[in-house]
């Protein structure tokens, strides 16, 4: 990654292991960082390598024009921008909230910005730790295009790639929420699969290998069942719900043989039956999003 080449300054607030992570990166491409956080002591490497310690979040926000947010939800961004020291040294400089919440509370704070003259945009990291200054690295960001773009010089200092969704600052969380249902949905399902493999005799690693080949037919049928919902096919032609529903059903029998809870088994399964009483049993198993969004009735 090339260096940034002259005297922008960033500073960050928040240094857990994410906000440390962006700081480093900063650092490495150049930039003048100051950092502060709520704990001490989170701050003595990226000092040990350049980086100046605020006392303060007033006095970091006051130290650069643009200042990064990164902590655990909005209400520990609030608390800390919604002071009115903080608020003060904000006026005319730009906040760009990196901090995971809900599309509803981005919004929020957009309008509470805007009432406060601070510049602000939203976005979210969908990428881990590691990946921070790296090729790797995806970023999201939404709000106004050209304050976007007046900083995006000083975010590619963070690597990967950077994409603006638009104009509606809600859009980055509203992103970054669908995407994490995905990730965790699929995490829960994975770690109850372990569950039901090892109550039969398998260990994790003998079952990992064709757990990959499930993984990997997934990006295909991604494709294929947005076009569905967006189109409103939801063609059941290759695997019709009613088929769906007689797996899961002997996913939740032999779970609970075992005494494994089989809630969100249960939960998949109860949508698909609802969705074949009210006559969709040839349909394919993403009718089910009409059920969810409550146009299905």
């Amino acid at each position: 990654m090339s260096t940034y080449v002259g005297e922008s300054a960033v500073t960050v607030l928040g240094l857990g292991p994410m906000g440390r992570a962006l700081a480093g990166a900063f650092l490495d491409a150049g930039l003048r960082v100051t950092v502060w956080n709520r704990t001490p002591g989170r701050d003595r490497e990226l000092l040990d390598r350049g980086a100046a310690s605020a006392a303060s979040p007033a006095e970091a926000v006051a130290a650069s024009p643009l200042t990064v947010v990164c902590v655990v939800n909005y209400d520990a961004a609030d608390a800390v921008l919604r002071q009115d020291p903080v608020t003060d040294a904000l006026k005319g400089r730009t906040v760009v909230n990196l901090t995971a919440d809900t599309p509803a509370r981005a919004r929020d704070t957009g309008d509470w910005a805007t009432a406060h003259g601070i510049r602000y945009l939203d976005g979210a990291i969908m990428t881990p730790t590691t990946t921070i200054g790296t090729s790797d690295a995806v970023f999201i960001h939404s709000g106004p295009e050209e304050l976007y773009r007046e900083h995006r010089p000083v975010l590619d200092a963070l690597g990967g790639t950077h994409t603006h969704l638009g104009e509606d600052i809600g859009r980055a969380a509203a992103y970054d929420i669908a995407l994490l249902d995905i990730f965790w949905t699929a995490m829960a399902g994975y770690a109850h699969a372990l569950a039901v493999a090892r109550a039969e005799g398998i260990t994790a690693r003998e079952l990992v290998p064709f757990a990959q080949g499930i993984g990997a037919i997934l990006p295909p049928l991604f494709e294929e069942f947005a076009g569905d919902v967006d189109d409103g096919t939801y063609s059941g032609e290759l695997n019709p719900i009613t088929s769906g529903v007689s797996t899961m059903a002997h996913i939740v029998e032999a779970s609970e043989s075992h005494g494994i809870e089989a809630g969100v088994i249960r939960a998949a399964e109860g949508l698909a039956r609802r969705v074949i009483a009210l006559g969709h049993g040839t349909d394919g198993f993403m009718r089910v999003t009409e059920l969810l969004g409550r146009h299905l009735r």
